[in-house]
């Protein structure tokens, strides 16, 4: 074979066949020893060197050997989930280089043995073989995971190498390959350190199952300076609860990357007999039969998998098995998706398979309308009170709606008020005929202005539906709305000390008596009535919403303000009527020419 004559792919893909043909692993020794003295020959190899220092990850198909899950020797070849991550790096890499991204930080969600530490260690290893002046560093959770990824994944793939192209070595008994000529290296530590990597130059840095780390942020810190401008961090792991590998994966800064179990192409399984598979299939048919559930809401997960994620019988038999040996752990060591991953341990209240398997269907389903509401004021800058109201489609809108207001139907807005530290003022429309959510409304801001007058359009435009906000931190909106005589609002009964009556007071009120019971009521709703929630942002919520010694509440740094106003809007439903009008509710004019009073409507269609 002579290398001049190919392409750097076509000598992989030559590989490949001659691989695919014998299965001989000192055939495929001499077919790369081959190749490599070629490469280094002056003129020869001139061309293949050009293509192989612009992309150095070729070398890795081109040369590289690795031990396979039965212990054979076997070419380095990727596999569907490295060829899909190795796209995501390389359309990464041309972003930045075109200005469209100002870093190149990657986090990699995944199941447990996809080959990423194998690719990101190899990636590494052929970076420092062809460029000068690079410096690769791996962090790794646990001591014996910094071995096995020295000794297996770098030094027994180094020294399987064509002698003809292995560069000479400085180190390589240090837990680090230094290459003196090129001075260029790659080491591997231990994430137990915070100073660990303090003081040196680093280009591509990876943290191998980052979400057992005792600290990211320490060793992000402690890496500080010694990333250069143009290096690329990549953190991977299995889920780990909701910790900092969780933070970071919701914070922008960083590009979250998912790859679901199923992308692996050996993760099926034969059934051992007819009747076997007979009796799984009536399983995912009926959902009855004489196998059992090994967690609760399994065959849930499977009728999301066979329904939804349209997996092959063989893959969801695949999964029921690792079920029966891991239980609920499967969720986090193979997971379907991201929110499953991240799922406290026996923490949530809600039913976590109905709300996962929600979220994955509504995913699936058109994108909710986004937007907000232009308000027209009875003065442009005094703005005393509003006068109409307009919306207009916005990418970035507070509003999402998924069900458009039907005439003749009645509504209730909840809305949960901006209270202490970081959280935001929300509004959730439901329909309070079907009782299904209809309309979201997530605003952050320190405006309880802006945020009344949003509600206040909102509650106009789905039929002046009944307003019933939180007044625990906050009041103003209420006294807002009811200055703006919108006065079809909640009215929950106080007692007065003073004068030993009952007073009527706007506004609902969360309290020690009242909490309990809207959870419980919710509860109920998505165990029973999932299909009326169509806010996947809510229903994340719902999965770090847990008990905490006994009181149910959002996970440490974790939100619920949306699942709150869904709450408080189900809550205040018995205030409005469930019947469909006969005459069409009006919406408020676009333009009023004066404020009016609420109108008899309103006043007809409560309970």
């Amino acid at each position: 074979m002579k290398a001049e004559q190919y392409t750097a792919q076509q000598i992989i893909d030559r590989r490949k066949k001659l691989w695919a043909k014998d299965k001989d692993i000192q055939l495929d020794k001499d077919f790369r020893e081959s190749v490599a003295a070629r490469l280094i020959q002056k003129q020869l190899g001139k061309d293949l060197r050009r293509q192989i220092k612009s992309k150095p990850e070729l070398l890795i198909e081109m040369f590289f050997v690795i031990v396979d899950k039965e212990q054979n020797t076997v070419p380095f070849f990727f596999n569907d989930i490295q060829k899909e991550f190795e796209q995501d790096l390389d359309r990464i890499e041309t972003e930045y280089s075109e200005g469209k991204r100002v870093s190149k930080k990657v986090l990699v969600l995944k199941g447990r043995q996809q080959g990423f530490t194998s690719y990101i260690t190899a990636r590494q290893l052929a970076y420092s073989l062809i460029s000068k002046n690079f410096s690769g560093f791996t962090l790794a959770d646990s001591g014996d995971n910094t071995n096995t990824i020295f000794e297996d994944k770098a030094k027994f793939v180094y020294n399987n190498l064509p002698e003809a192209i292995r560069p000479i070595e400085e180190h390589n008994n240090r837990k680090e390959l230094t290459f003196s000529g090129l001075n260029s290296k790659w080491r591997v530590a231990t994430a137990g350190n915070r100073d660990v990597g303090r003081s040196k130059t680093i280009n591509f840095f990876h943290g191998s199952e980052a979400g057992f780390f005792p600290s990211i942020s320490d060793i992000l810190k402690a890496l500080g300076q010694a990333l250069t401008k143009d290096s690329i961090s990549i953190l991977e792991s299995t889920a780990n609860g909701y910790n900092e590998f969780k933070d970071l994966w919701d914070d922008e800064v960083w590009e979250s990357l998912f790859y679901e179990w199923y992308k692996t192409p050996e993760y099926t399984q034969d059934f051992e007999s007819k009747e076997r598979e007979k009796d799984f299939k009536d399983l995912l048919k009926s959902g009855k039969s004489a196998m059992k559930e090994p967690y609760d809401g399994c065959f849930a997960t499977l009728i999301m998998q066979k329904d939804i994620l349209h997996l092959e019988v063989s893959q969801i038999y695949w999964y029921y098995c690792k079920a029966l040996d891991l239980k609920e752990a499967v969720k986090q060591e193979y997971p379907n998706n991201a929110d499953e991953a991240f799922i406290a341990s026996g923490g949530c209240v809600f039913n976590v398979s109905n709300v996962i398997s929600r979220i994955e269907y509504l995913k699936q389903q058109p994108k909710p309308r986004q937007g907000q509401f232009a308000i027209t004021w009875n003065d442009a800058e005094r703005k005393d009170y509003p006068i109409g109201y307009e919306w207009k489609d916005s990418p970035t809108g507070c509003i999402k709606i998924v069900r458009e207001p039907k005439d003749r139907f009645p509504y209730v807005l909840g809305g949960d008020t901006k209270g202490e530290g970081s959280d935001w003022f929300t509004g959730t429309i439901i329909n309070n005929n079907t009782k299904e959510n209809c309309a979201t409304l997530h605003f952050n801001s320190l405006q309880s202005k802006v945020y009344t007058a949003q509600m206040w359009a909102l509650a106009n435009y789905y039929n002046k539906a009944l307003i019933g906000i939180e007044v625990n931190f906050n009041t103003y909106p209420i006294e807002l709305i009811n200055e703006w005589q919108y006065t079809f609002q909640y009215v929950r009964e106080k007692f007065d000390t003073y004068e030993g009556t009952l007073q009527k007071k706007f506004g609902w009120k969360t309290d020690g008596t009242t909490r309990p019971l809207i959870i419980e009521r919710e509860i109920a709703y998505i165990d029973e009535h999932i299909e009326l929630f169509n806010d996947i942002d809510m229903l994340r919520e719902c999965l770090s919403f847990v008990d905490k010694d006994g009181r149910a509440d959002a996970e440490s740094g974790k939100h619920d303000d949306i699942l709150f106003s869904d709450m408080i809007a189900r809550a205040s439903s018995c205030q409005q009527t469930t019947l469909v009008m006969d005459e069409p509710i009006n919406h408020v004019p676009k333009l009023l020419k004066k404020l009016k009073p609420n109108s008899d409507m309103n006043r007809k269609i409560r309970r």
